[in-house]
């Protein structure tokens, strides 16, 4: 079960010196909305019969998702460290991420559809690639014999479709999949006291995303333009809009 940390922006903010991440002062986080969904997705489907075990990616924060999936109900937790760099390429995430996976040998991988903060929603295909495992997304609802997983997939329009994938396999959650449990007070406190065990990732592949420099939208002032035409005239001036502001 793999998770992570969305990040909330105050209104007004500071970057890091290097101008590769947004100062902590003014970003609070909290475990992904989608990934909410997906452990409950995953403590309904072992019901007590199974083991729950949550991983994320990422620095000492990521572990504050871990927490937060603790105090739902997952059993147990680890974190593979990974620098804001190497977090922007979701290759480099996958393959982390791929190394608990083969430690751990699950029958079912279930992540987030995507991440609420950035909209990346290319970590779990990556990731059940990089585990060689058959993949279904968009997931509405899940089920299970044992040996084969169906799953509802939601799309646009009210189209839904009914897939049956081999176990092991990895599944993304969508957002109001289910409602998410709650931890009781008792529940937070055995999170915060929960040992996190941490996996050290070797021969991660050189990313071929690289995060050179945030800075604040400049978007203000420009006007929506219309696109009117055959799918050809449309391409054509797509094509010359991106030229334009490149």
């Amino acid at each position: 079960m793999c998770v992570t940390q969305a990040l909330e922006v105050s209104s007004y903010l500071e970057f890091t010196p290097d101008g590769t991440a947004i100062d902590a002062a003014f970003v609070t986080g909290s475990l992904n909305e989608a990934d909410q969904n997906a452990v409950e997705e995953a403590l309904a489907l072992t019901d007590g019969d199974g083991e729950v075990v949550l991983v994320s990616a990422g620095g000492d924060e990521a572990e504050e998702a871990l927490r937060a999936g603790l105090t739902m109900g997952a059993h147990r937790a680890l974190r593979v460290p990974l620098s804001p760099a190497e977090l922007a390429d979701s290759r480099t995430v996958a393959a982390a991420l791929s190394q608990a996976v083969a430690d751990e040998q699950p029958d079912l991988v279930l992540t987030g559809v995507q991440a609420s903060d950035t909209g990346g929603q290319s970590t779990g295909p990556a990731l059940a690639a990089a585990a060689d495992l058959p993949w279904a997304t968009v997931v509405r609802s899940l089920g299970s014999d044992g040996r084969t997983l169906t799953a509802r997939r939601e799309f646009e329009g009210g189209v839904s479709e009914l897939v049956q994938v081999d176990l092991p396999a990895l599944a993304t959650v969508q957002v109001g999949a289910n409602q998410p449990r709650y931890g009781t007070f008792k529940d937070k406190m055995r999170a915060k006291k929960a040992e996190i065990a941490v996996l050290t990732p070797v021969d991660l592949p050189t990313p071929r995303v690289v995060l050179t420099r945030m800075s604040p939208n400049q978007a203000g002032g420009r006007t929506v333009q219309m696109v009117q035409g055959g799918p050809a005239e449309v391409a054509a001036r797509i094509l010359s809009i991106v030229r334009e502001v490149q």
